[in-house]
């Protein structure tokens, strides 16, 4: 892979009401013309993403989104899509000026608040008026971060770029990562996957590329197979694996073939506890032996990829579920970006995919609203092992016996000088 994926990169939004200069924040913190600018309000009509990197940070997106105050039927969608782009935001730059202040911000402000996403407000185009006494008052009353900037004279720019830095999520690329704080140096970490027909055309898929990085980070050995040559190279090995990891479509012939001392676990149990919570998705698949003839399920995936042959999703989680059942489940599906945020009531439990694509913000969304509305929620991997018998195994690699109980997504703190802040 020659780039970093978006879905390990922070994503850092830019908000606030029309003709404010967010486009113009954009274009100055990128360094480049990264989104259209014009002098008429409503230019920005859909999130505009710029990727790049942000030193220390790392691989960062920056999101442009339309105003938060748009109007008629299409402005109202368009601030819709706006607020969306908080469910997988790591950091929101609230971005007003001293004739712009008021309730929308207020609002919004309160809004991010609610979800625990780090906030720094930039009192913009302080080339025009500097008068901000007001709006740093109440900023600082309510303990949050803030910068006067101007995009046209670059004026707090760099101190922005700072808060941005320090208020992001620490250890977005940790040295635990996926499987760090369980593998030690010159471990053997045996990983299976099918080169099915849903397999990328010569490459990996990503969480296989993403695992033998972190092996090798650690200073451990992978081993890569197909599920066909298990049993040659475990005949080969002197000792055991340290632990195997597999495709999920696949675990109860790995499962049958490699020893009880040996650690297990699938590609989908390791995504379900990086980015996600794994403990709620284990209590979620639990919940499978009450579904019953007349429940709905509904099946979240990630990707937009049309589906092929015997897809995990639309094929074979289906017919499992039935088949064990023994009665008729309603299945839904839902994909990309149109997780059913406000309807999940209507179902008994949540299965989602392994959400290679997604951030872990976004993950977090979809579990919390689940919880929220008391709807159970599980994974792809976890079902699999669930039906087979194998869900005690592959949990037991993550138990606090044989890793470590650092989470590699701990918040960061900000040190930034409050002097810098308001430019004083």
């Amino acid at each position: 892979m020659q780039n970093t994926p978006k879905s390990l990169r922070t994503h850092i939004a830019i908000m606030g009401k029309r003709n404010v200069g967010k486009s113009s924040l954009l274009n100055a913190l990128t360094r480049q013309q990264a989104a259209i600018v014009s002098e008429f309000p409503g230019t920005t009509t859909d999130p505009v993403e710029k990727t790049m990197e942000l030193f220390p940070l790392g691989p960062v997106v920056f999101i442009d989104t339309a105003g938060i105050d748009d109007k008629g039927e299409i402005g109202h969608l368009r601030v819709d899509r706006s607020l969306r782009v908080l469910k997988h935001s790591d950091i929101v730059i609230v971005t007003t000026e001293v004739s712009s202040w008021g309730k929308y911000e207020k609002d919004l402000i309160n809004i991010i608040k609610k979800r625990n996403i780090p906030l720094i407000v930039a009192i913009n185009k302080i080339d025009l008026s500097d008068k901000t006494n007001n709006i740093s008052q109440w900023l600082e009353k309510n303990a949050i971060y803030y910068i006067k900037t101007s995009a046209i004279s670059k004026k707090g720019i760099s101190g922005l770029r700072q808060l941005v830095i320090d208020s992001a999520p620490a250890g977005r690329f940790s040295n635990i990562g996926l499987v760090g704080d369980i593998v030690s140096p010159r471990d053997l970490i045996l990983m299976v996957g099918p080169l099915d027909i849903e397999a990328p055309v010569g490459r990996l898929k990503l969480p296989q590329v993403q695992l033998i990085r972190n092996c090798l980070d650690h200073n451990a050995c992978c081993l890569m197979i197909k599920e066909t040559e298990l049993g040659y190279f475990l005949s080969q090995l002197t000792n055991p694996p340290k632990m195997v990891v597999c495709e999920s479509q696949v675990l109860a012939k790995v499962a049958d073939k490699i020893p009880t001392g040996t650690l297990l676990t699938t590609f989908s149990v390791i995504l379900a506890r990086f980015k996600g919570e794994l403990e709620i998705f284990i209590d979620g698949a639990k919940q499978l032996k009450n579904l019953k003839t007349g429940d709905k399920v509904l099946i979240a995936e990630a990707c937009t990829h049309p589906p092929v042959g015997e897809d995990i999703g639309t094929v074979v989680l289906p017919q499992l579920i039935n088949e064990r059942v023994g009665g008729k489940i309603t299945f839904e599906m839902c994909s990309g970006k149109d997780f059913r945020y406000s309807d999940l009531k209507r179902y008994k439990l949540v299965i989602h995919c392994g959400a290679c694509m997604l951030n872990r913000q976004e993950l977090i969304s979809r579990t919390k609203t689940a919880q929220e509305q008391k709807v159970a929620i599980t994974n792809y991997g976890l079902t699999i092992a669930y039906f087979n018998n194998l869900l005690d195994r592959v949990v037991q690699p993550f138990k606090k016996t044989n890793c470590q109980t650092i989470s590699p997504f701990s918040p960061r703190t900000q040190k930034t000088d409050s002097s810098i802040l308001a430019n004083k």
